[in-house]
């Protein structure tokens, strides 16, 4: 502190970042890079541990012998199902009720955006249907939930019938403290929404829902349970809520604990855990997992009826029953004791979870990276931003006291008047009107689309989508020099620009990575070296290319077939611009429909600043 104290060692100092800035700038970039790769390893991911002193042991003993009454149920469920061709309200209302439950409905519609049609629907309308089991032993002041989405065809059969025999053996315990809450809802997220807005009283999404909802305790927390046949192999969990949200550790640590103690195996992002964690192909597969993570995360997307819990503040998983070729196989019994076991523990809590991490990445079910231990590889990504924008301020300022000659660099011109830099103004506004028009566009814009070109409206909004991306990058960007008259072009004006683009990325992905470090690592680790590199003065070819590469759009595009690549399932190139164009309507969708912030901080944030690097690199 004493040596920046002295302005001389100030000047020094800021000189010699002015003469080092490119490999500092290099150096941090791999570092930020390499860090990230080095979370895998052992020493950076420590064992998970249960903070929650209620939830510590699992020395209960599970008492749960209703397999085949919950095989029974889902076969009666399976067949009223096909009878009403949808939720079959009326069996599923009298079920409850014969169980002891306090039954309640309610009917919902939404009218979506534009046609979803990956599942082939425009304006949804169904019912929920939940039971409320109070509990004995205390006033209804809290509650837990088990929710079970009513899928289409045959799939989650199974899982009703298990929530159904949950239902009937609860009812006959004593222990319980909290009320328990068993929901099926319809048409899986939409269904969830509106419930969760209605027990909650608000309105979000523009959801319509009637019928008076019968109300439980303040919700602590909540497990979705998705099994489609009789016997299971594994249970994968899902943890990525919207908008890249994570449930408490605890929750997590309680599922894996009880898996151990039933002998069920269990995945995180369809990887099982391996025990050699000193090898290199176990750093791989550790890798391999923390990926997958960090894209499903970025995606903003629910990975399960869970995540629209987290909006909440109620702690939530998603529990996948997986039947695949392995060996071991477990019934219904097993599966029951294990999710007796959590609504035992999670009955016992004092109050909400809160000791444990919420900001965490998972290379495997068994260890965890804290927030304090990744942070530090964005860090060095924002720190090249950080470096660059010091090292603008500065030559500008060594030119405006008359040093644009000293050290190595080429002395700078002179600065230019005040009306110079009215010629920031236009690029500044056409980038955010473009983005602007990203945004509000393609949605408003459907049905005049539809009307003079042969597509469907979800076509519609995508191509509008695509078309506008792309026009954005040859708008015109030499009108800085008609207002200028003719000086705009000068070297002080593409600086300045660059000054401006630089804090505002350094700004958005610095909030950004606050609310969803993976979707802020990634687009830091493509676009910090692209508007690093933008200049009007260097190879125009290879930095054009450079910052297309690294515009969001591309982004994306890389990202679906990493995934694919790290899924095992490799995409062609066809199949990857199919993916790529789902991935579209669904992002437009996932914000319009639960309030996802990706679509408008890409079309709002990311977008123009990137146009406004493409400005810089066309400035002359």
């Amino acid at each position: 502190m004493g040596l920046l104290s002295d302005p001389h060692c100030r000047r020094a100092l800021s000189r010699l970042v002015l003469r080092l800035n490119t490999p500092l700038c290099v150096l941090s970039y791999v570092a930020g890079l390499g860090w990230f790769l080095a979370l895998a390893f052992q020493p950076l991911a420590p064992r998970t541990y249960m903070s929650e002193n209620a939830m510590g042991s699992t020395m209960v003993e599970e008492q749960f012998v209703f397999g085949e009454r919950a095989l029974s149920y889902a076969r009666e469920f399976a067949g009223h199902k096909k009878k009403a061709g949808g939720m079959p309200v009326a069996w599923l209302e009298k079920t409850m009720w014969n169980l002891g439950l306090e039954v309640h409905k309610q009917p919902f519609s939404r009218t979506l955006p534009f046609p979803d049609e990956t599942r082939e629907r425009y304006m949804v309308k169904g019912t929920n249907v939940y039971g409320i089991l109070r509990a004995p032993r205390a006033a209804s002041t809290e509650a837990l939930v088990l929710s079970v989405p009513c899928s289409e065809g045959p799939h989650n059969n199974q899982a009703v019938g298990l929530m159904l025999a949950l239902a009937s053996y609860f009812r006959g315990q004593i222990y319980w403290a909290k009320d328990i809450i068993f929901l099926v809802n319809e048409h899986d997220l939409l269904g969830m929404e509106a419930w969760l807005e209605a027990y909650h009283d608000v309105n979000i999404t523009e959801v319509r829902s009637s019928g008076t909802l019968g109300r439980a305790g303040a919700i602590q927390a909540a497990i979705a349970l998705e099994l489609s046949s009789d016997v299971v192999t594994s249970f994968d969990v899902a943890v990525e809520g919207l908008n890249g949200q994570l449930p408490n550790l605890d929750l997590l640590n309680l599922f894996h604990a009880f898996c151990q103690k039933n002998g069920l195996l269990c995945t995180i992002q369809g990887k099982l855990q391996r025990s050699d964690w000193d090898s290199l192909p176990a750093y791989a597969h550790s890798l391999q997992t923390l990926l997958l993570m960090v894209l499903a995360q970025a995606s903003g997307r629910p990975r399960g009826d869970h995540g629209l819990f987290l909006r909440y503040r109620i702690e939530a998983i998603t529990l996948r029953g997986i039947n695949s070729f392995r060996q071991y196989k477990y019934d219904m019994t097993t599966v029951g004791k294990t999710l007796e076991g959590m609504f035992r523990k999670l009955n016992n809590l004092l109050e909400r979870l809160h000791q444990s991490y919420f900001f965490y990445l998972l290379p495997s079910l068994s260890r965890f990276v804290s927030i304090g231990v990744y942070m530090p590889a964005f860090g060095f990504l924002i720190l090249v931003l950080i470096l660059k924008i010091s090292f603008w301020a500065e030559r500008e300022g060594s030119v405006g006291r008359g040093e644009g000659g000293q050290g190595p660099s080429p002395p700078l011109p002179l600065p230019e008047s005040r009306p110079g830099l009215l010629a920031l103004v236009p690029p500044l506004l056409i980038c955010h009107a473009a983005g602007l028009a990203l945004y509000f566009l393609p949605v408003l814009g459907q049905r005049v689309a539809t009307q003079h070109f042969p597509v469907s409206e979800s076509e519609a909004v995508v191509l509008t989508v695509i078309a506008i991306y792309v026009a954005g990058m040859a708008l015109p960007h030499n009108t800085h020099r008609v207002l200028a008259g003719g000086g705009g072009g000068s070297d002080r004006g593409w600086m300045t620009l660059k000054l401006l683009a630089l804090l505002a990325l350094a700004l958005q992905l610095g909030c950004l990575a606050l609310l969803n470090f993976s979707l802020g690592f990634l687009l830091a680790a493509t676009m910090v070296p692209a508007a690093a590199a933008a200049a009007p003065t260097g190879p125009k070819p290879v930095l054009a290319a450079l910052l297309v590469l690294a515009t969001p759009a591309v982004t994306l595009l890389l990202a679906i077939f990493l995934q694919r690549e790290l899924l095992e399932a490799p995409a062609s190139a066809g199949e990857g611009w199919q993916l790529f164009l789902a991935a579209l309507a669904e992002g437009l969708l996932q914000h319009h429909l639960y309030g996802s912030f990706l679509c408008p901080f890409l079309a709002l944030g990311a977008y123009p600043c990137w146009l406004l690097f493409w400005n810089v690199l066309f400035w002359k």
